[in-house]
């Protein structure tokens, strides 16, 4: 995943649906990736049933770092020991996550998993960084300082550990059924579903703001799966074929190439009318609702299509 991509990455697509069990590795036994077993509380095994509350919940309070690992992954095994090491030392300021992506294929395929180790650092529910490969370990806590230093007057547990108090757990909030069925029908898979039942929301609710993001990111996932690899080299080759310019456009936004597509898409309005050019338009906000509001690129591709259009 690029850490351009950050905004665009909905974490709370996978929900808390069972209780985590055996998160620590087995007394005696290290656990497959080559870390030492920990009983800090700072290290912790997740998987697709508690990514909710043990990822997205938890990075309201301190940086979750996802350790993306695999048992054949030797390199893995360099990386998720320093990792586990470093966080134990952190006092309660940031947790590590460590997940086995053959284990959990859904999260992998949130992150856009091309190899591993990845590691991606999740801070108030969304993604803020990201590195591929094994890093020494200056450069890991540089790293890890970094993020720290930009996260502390955001994230309230991050001081209150420097500090030794103890962290405030988040307030539980009531699930909505309507979302949950939502999120259940988008779990397995089934877009069509998902998207039948945001918009549902809508009829009665026109301005619930996270259904209608959840509904961008639902139409977004359903067509990034069927991108086709050669879709910008076609839509290169045909510039006035707005089929292939849509195509191309979520090819380079599901690669992290955000700006390229929204670009690509101003400039498609600026050579369509009528109908065409509504389609390109529609297209183009509804990825901008894939992002928080004042994400610069958004800003930035809004004045360029008020100026395509005006």
């Amino acid at each position: 995943m690029s850490a351009a991509m950050a905004g665009a990455v909905d974490l709370s697509g996978l929900k808390n649906r069972a209780e985590a069990a055996g998160k620590a590795a087995p007394g005696g036994t290290a656990p497959a990736d080559g870390s030492t077993a920990s009983a800090s509380p700072a290290v912790i095994d997740v998987t697709e049933a508690d990514f909710q509350s043990e990822v997205v919940d938890r990075s309201m309070q301190v940086p979750v770092v996802i350790d993306l690992w695999a048992t054949w992954c030797g390199p893995c095994k360099q990386l998720s020991p320093v990792l586990e090491k470093l966080a134990a030392e952190a006092g309660g300021t940031w947790v590590l996550a460590k997940i086995d992506v053959d284990a959990n294929p859904r999260i992998a395929q949130l992150f856009q998993v091309q190899s591993v180790p990845m590691v991606i650092a999740v801070a108030g529910g969304q993604p803020v960084d990201a590195f591929a490969g094994v890093q020494p370990e200056p450069q890991l806590r540089q790293w890890i300082d970094s993020l720290l230093d930009a996260l502390r007057d955001k994230l309230p547990g991050i001081r209150a550990a420097e500090q030794g108090g103890e962290q405030e757990a988040p307030a539980e909030e009531p699930e909505d059924p309507r979302f949950t069925a939502a999120e259940d029908a988008l779990e397995r898979g089934d877009f069509a579903a998902a998207e039948a039942a945001y918009q549902e929301i809508l009829a009665a609710e026109p301005d619930n703001e996270l259904a209608k993001a959840a509904l961008a990111q639902v139409r977004f996932t359903a067509r990034a799966e069927q991108v086709d690899p050669a879709a910008v080299q076609r839509a290169d080759a045909a510039p006035d074929d707005v089929e292939a310019q849509l195509a191309a456009s979520d090819a380079e936004l599901a690669t992290g190439e955000v700006a390229a597509a929204f670009a690509r898409l101003v400039r498609t309005v600026e050579r369509t009318a009528g109908e065409d050019r509504d389609r390109v338009r529609r297209h183009l906000i509804d990825m901008f609702e894939l992002f928080p509001g004042g994400d610069d690129r958004v800003l930035a591709a809004r004045r360029a299509l008020a100026s395509a259009l005006f």
